[in-house]
């Protein structure tokens, strides 16, 4: 049963699925168990991988102020407290990589960085153990030179950080009420979004839903094809063992489909993608108000 009122001080990068150099990667859970296609791996040579500590240790992170400093807990330590503690902790650490041969040489690397799907669409991609402290631009340079990783967006950077949260996939029901009493609704950052804009949003939709729930209505929530309602999706639908907060980014939207995924022709450049994504965000939000 997960807890219901959860309490993390790590959360790792999430990266873009289209991103992602996939020559450079290959698909296996560790030792072959469960559905394969959850985790992509990132094989480092040894030479790679003590490239890569090196960079790790040298890079700068930020300092916390005095009132906002906590000892780590053993279990989500920074990535680069880890490589402090010696040049191999990575190694029998979350870069492991017994129980994960790569299929094209029959041999386990020297070390490897998982990916773990954080969507059901595989549109974001969790960097497995790597919570840290260190500056955004740091955290571009320094995990870009992972294989596979070289031209990764980030869709969320990650940090340290006190932040207490509904694990909301276990929590909530439709339309951020509570499973056992829609009349208690939650919104803002205690529901697992990150960001002002989406806390905003969450708190017109708790209101709407409220109002509508005391005139013996039915709540309601935007399609997942609009920015609010993917936000939203991911809060119900997440997997509540991993269960971490989540800004707005276009990987929580439903891909596109008919006549939209044909305009793009060969080419599928994101730039072309996303702006049809927000035509029809725009279209069925409207759509979506409309019938309120």
């Amino acid at each position: 049963e997960p807890t219901l009122l959860a309490f993390y001080d790590a959360i790792a990068p999430i990266v873009s699925h289209d991103s992602l150099d996939h020559d450079r990667l290959y698909a296996l859970s560790r030792y072959g168990k469960g559905e394969g296609h959850d985790y992509l791996n990132c094989p480092l040579t040894r030479e790679e991988y003590e490239g890569f500590i090196a960079a790790l240790t040298a890079a700068d992170q930020f300092t916390a102020h005095d009132f906002d400093q906590v000892p780590y807990f053993e279990g989500c330590l920074p990535v680069e407290e880890m490589a402090r503690r010696g040049k191999d902790t990575l190694r029998f650490g979350p870069m492991k990589p017994v129980g994960l041969p790569d299929p094209r040489t029959g041999r386990e690397p020297w070390a490897v960085v998982q990916l773990r799907r954080e969507d059901r669409a595989g549109q974001m991609w969790n960097l497995v153990g790597f919570q840290t402290r260190l500056r955004i631009p740091d955290q571009q340079r320094v995990l870009r030179m992972i294989p596979g990783l070289a031209g990764a967006e980030f869709l969320r950077y990650g940090s340290i950080h006190r932040n207490s949260y509904l694990n909301s996939p276990g929590a909530l029901g439709p339309g951020l009420s509570l499973r056992d009493d829609d009349l208690v609704l939650f919104a803002g950052q205690i529901t697992g979004v990150e960001g002002y804009t989406e806390s905003l949003g969450t708190g017109l939709l708790a209101g709407i839903n409220l109002a509508r729930r005391l005139e013996g209505r039915p709540a309601i929530v935007p399609p997942p094809t609009t920015m609010l309602g993917g936000l939203l999706r991911y809060l119900r639908e997440a997997d509540p063992r991993y269960f971490q907060p989540m800004n707005a980014n276009f990987g929580l939207l439903d891909q596109l489909g008919g006549s939209a995924a044909r305009r793009l022709g060969g080419s599928r450049t994101r730039d072309m993608k996303r702006q049809l994504l927000v035509e029809r965000a725009q279209r069925e939000f409207e759509d979506w108000m409309r019938a309120l």
